[in-house]
């Protein structure tokens, strides 16, 4: 076995579902990037303006890094009806997006991560390495669509044509140079459910998403106030959201995943926005323990439910 295809199959032995290999050479899309930044599509995460220089090249980022080691879990789970998991009907419930009803993705992928790069140095000593999640200075998308993982789809997710877009990814940056995969052919055609489903017009124009508009974004990221305009069409979604997900046909078919670390804390992926709204400071941590729903604090909990709690009414 080549090293390229001893650090392949380490990967899936380790937990990965998906892995490919990309060169370690500048974003393609920084100029479009510093416009997106310029037009505030960003909101108010203004951690993306940020490091720019190392967000859109990841040798800046990482000095002497000339590949890119793009993983990929899968973390679709199947959800039981509230009746099943004993719960009283959807009403009074608000709706949880799937990556976040697992353990913490940062920390079950980044131990993962850990573990290829310290192999992998092993293996190759000399070589050096940097492992990134989600938080780091990474275009972790378009690293994944370069390195074969799926295709930039045009609601901006990756999607792999056997597993679908409910992936996680991850990358391991290192100095050793390897033999780059191929893309994958962009198969989205000419549906345009994703765009069509979005309730607040978060995705712009096919490839094109406005953060700031983003359901997840206001749900998640957005510490103010939510806008009377998108208040409304953020429905029943406590955390996240799901929806250009959930109409895209890539999805489908997908297989659920057989990882413990994705199984669903709350088996219906909702929670009662009125038990949301009694917690308090240590229901609110006993409830949300090892999870990355805890990035929301408690005050921007209770605006979601009491958002979900104006829509149902």
């Amino acid at each position: 076995m080549t090293i390229a295809e001893q650090i392949k199959a380490k990967a899936r032995e380790i937990g990965f579902d998906l892995v490919g290999i990309a060169a370690a050479t500048p974003s393609v899309y920084t100029d479009y990037f510093r416009q997106w930044l310029a037009a505030g599509r960003h909101g108010s995460m203004g951690y993306l303006a940020d490091r720019l220089d190392e967000r859109t090249d990841p040798a800046a980022y990482f000095p002497g890094a000339r590949s890119v080691i793009s993983v990929a879990c899968n973390y679709r789970v199947d959800l039981e009806s509230p009746e099943a998991a004993g719960e009283d009907g959807h009403e009074g419930h608000g709706r949880i997006a799937r990556y976040a009803l697992g353990d913490d993705y940062h920390i079950v992928m980044k131990d993962r991560l850990h573990d290829l790069a310290d192999w992998l140095r092993a293996t190759v000593p000399g070589c050096r390495t940097r492992s990134s999640v989600d938080t780091a200075p990474v275009m972790e998308k378009e690293l994944a669509a370069r390195a074969g993982i799926g295709w930039m789809a045009k609601n901006t997710c990756i999607i792999n044509e056997k597993m679908g877009s409910f992936i996680l990814l991850g990358q391991v940056l290192t100095t050793l140079e390897l033999p780059a995969d191929e893309p994958v052919d962009d198969r989205c055609g000419s549906c345009t459910r994703c765009i069509d489903a979005c309730p607040t017009a978060a995705i712009t124009a096919p490839y094109e998403m406005d953060a700031s508009r983003c359901i997840s974004y206001l749900t998640i990221e957005h510490r103010a106030e939510i806008s009377e305009e998108l208040r409304p069409k953020i429905g029943d979604w406590l955390y996240g959201c799901d929806i250009c997900q959930d109409v895209c046909p890539w999805n489908r078919k997908a297989p659920a995943t057989h990882d413990p670390a994705f199984s669903p804390r709350f088996a219906s992926g909702t929670l009662e926005w009125k038990k949301v709204l009694d917690w308090t400071d240590e229901q609110f941590k006993s409830e949300l323990k090892g999870s990355a729903m805890k990035r929301v604090k408690l005050p921007m909990w209770k605006r979601n439910a009491e958002t979900v709690q104006t829509n149902s009414e």
